[in-house]
């Protein structure tokens, strides 16, 4: 992670079609467009879908309602300066490696908390769940980066599903709430009551995002355990080496110092016989 050395592993399943759009769009950009630029309008974007979220909620609910138009609005301002303005600084070879890394995925955490608060506060899913979803979504976050900093490969997802699938999953999941009225679902573990389906599909993709949280951590740190105890047990072979040249080193000038002081002793007596 070092001075923003870090191999990035981007293998999402929209990528073989965003990744050409994003390089299109990065040569046509007019030059009095930064990244900079991209990065604020990416937050706005973000700010958007909560903003749209929360008058969505005090104007009757997600049905029919424009606001929710909106919303899937601001998911799109949002792919737009948050995807583009790292593809543009490449392009144009003006990478910032570690400002770049740092603000663009602490943005992150700021999107993701607008995307599921937005549902909560809109109605499409429960305040509560919703909540839950943005604390699974950030610790799977917390693990990616802190893989990141261990391994040195940013790998944005190890089930194909990056920040743009989960912007376009939204905005389907937004707009079947604003052109239909989903029927409630029965959750038998729930002791069978009806809860929205907002609520139990953001509720499934928070469960997921837990469990992805703690089978990385397992997975990466049983991993790590190993890489770090051959890389300790090469330490300590390579340090009881030292000790023991050490050791003989010190034994070799002890025996010389042993035979030199030998050898004035003799001379010592044969002086005195004298």
């Amino acid at each position: 992670m070092k001075d923003g050395k870090v191999e990035r592993k981007n293998d999402i399943l929209l990528g073989p079609i965003e990744r050409p759009i994003l390089n299109w769009l990065a040569k046509h950009m007019p030059e009095w467009v930064n990244s900079d630029m991209l990065t604020v309008l990416g937050i706005f974007g973000s700010a958007l879908t909560l903003v749209s979220g929360i008058m969505a909620g005090k104007t009757g609910g997600p049905y029919q309602n424009p606001w929710i138009l909106v919303l899937c609005l601001g998911f799109v301002i949002n792919w737009f300066g948050d995807s583009l303005d790292g593809t543009l600084a490449r392009y144009r070879h003006k990478e910032r490696p570690n400002f770049g890394y740092f603000i663009d995925h602490s943005v992150d955490g700021f999107t993701a908390l607008c995307m599921f608060l937005g549902f909560g506060f809109a109605g499409i899913s429960s305040l509560l769940v919703a909540a839950f979803g943005a604390i699974g979504y950030l610790l799977m976050m917390i693990t990616v980066y802190l893989k990141t900093h261990v391994t040195g490969v940013f790998e944005m997802t190890t089930i194909k599903i990056g920040p743009t699938e989960l912007r376009v999953l939204a905005i389907i999941f937004s707009l079947v709430h604003y052109f239909l009225e989903p029927v409630p679902v029965r959750v038998p573990f729930a002791g069978g009551e009806e809860i929205k389906l907002g609520t139990f599909v953001v509720g499934v993709i928070a469960a997921i995002l837990f469990i992805y949280y703690v089978v990385e951590t397992i997975r990466v740190g049983r991993r790590l355990a190993i890489e770090d105890g051959k890389r300790l047990e090469r330490r300590l072979v390579k340090e009881a080496k030292a000790a023991e040249k050490e050791m003989k080193k010190m034994e070799k000038e002890f025996k010389k110092s042993s035979k030199k002081s030998n050898g004035n002793n003799a001379l010592g007596d044969i002086s005195r016989i004298n």
